[in-house]
């Protein structure tokens, strides 16, 4: 378990970026699979999520995901589901103590937001296109309705593909560029031709700047390159496997003495 020093050192936060390593997935899911999309033994996927509830002193049943689209929904949470019932969204807000918002990951970034003071919490999805279309702008405007400041958001993204390892076409530059000039920065030409590099993780400290929360940080590690600690979409695909596990990042209010 991976942990953020600004999210630390809030008062009654607990969290963690949660690697592969430590569950009893097998083969390749090896080993801390958190996702019931994956073809993994559902058993044993039970089982790593209630580990990592156990890491954070949660009840493995306050545990909750959703079904995550790609989408800026957001969805506040007052209450847990099982996951069959999860709503179709990629962010969720609460301030209900010893509710855990997770969010599964295999390239694109978890981020996990916290408003000590108002003792408000976020997590977020954010592939290109949840954060193309603005779902981390959406997640700390739900917190700000919930009663966060703004200045009082902390923000850290935790472990996705890199722009050295994400290549993609000119399409998918233009899509960008032409929303904003701007992101041009955010490309770097790649070794073959008309390809570029997208720098995710810089795309998304982008939107969180720009949306004026208090702080942004990000532990800066790549799911591809490191395949002993993560699991990989685009690993996987360049290998042609029939599946991949995914990590958890989760988050959550301790409950008050």
């Amino acid at each position: 378990m991976l942990t953020a020093k600004p999210l630390d050192q809030l008062t009654h936060i607990r969290h963690g970026f949660f690697t592969r390593e430590g569950g009893v997935s097998e083969g390749i899911h090896a080993s801390l699979n958190c996702g019931y999309g994956s073809d993994d033994d559902k058993a044993a996927v039970r089982e790593n999520r209630a580990r990592v509830a156990r890491a954070l002193s949660a009840e493995p049943e306050h545990l909750v995901t959703v079904h995550q689209i790609h989408s800026p929904n957001v969805v506040r949470v007052t209450e847990t589901w099982e996951p069959a019932h999860a709503p179709q969204a990629d962010a969720m807000v609460t301030d209900r103590p010893s509710i855990t918002l997770g969010i599964l990951t295999a390239d694109c970034a978890p981020v996990l937001f916290a408003d000590g003071k108002a003792r408000i919490i976020g997590a977020a999805h954010a592939g290109w296109k949840g954060a193309f279309s603005g779902v981390l702008d959406a997640t700390v405007e739900a917190m700000i309705k919930l009663g966060a400041r703004r200045e009082d958001i902390v923000a850290i993204i935790g472990p996705c593909i890199s722009r050295d390892a994400y290549e993609v076409g000119p399409e998918f530059r233009t899509r960008f560029v032409e929303a904003k000039a701007d992101d041009e920065h955010f490309f770097a030409p790649s070794p073959r031709g008309q390809h570029f590099m997208f720098d995710l993780p810089g795309y998304a400290t982008a939107r969180l700047e720009a949306a004026g929360i208090g702080a942004v940080g990000s532990l800066g590690l790549c799911t591809y390159a490191d395949e002993r600690r993560f699991f990989s979409y685009r690993r996987t695909t360049h290998r042609s496997e029939p599946d991949y596990g995914r990590q958890i990042s989760a988050i959550m209010l301790a409950p008050q003495d």
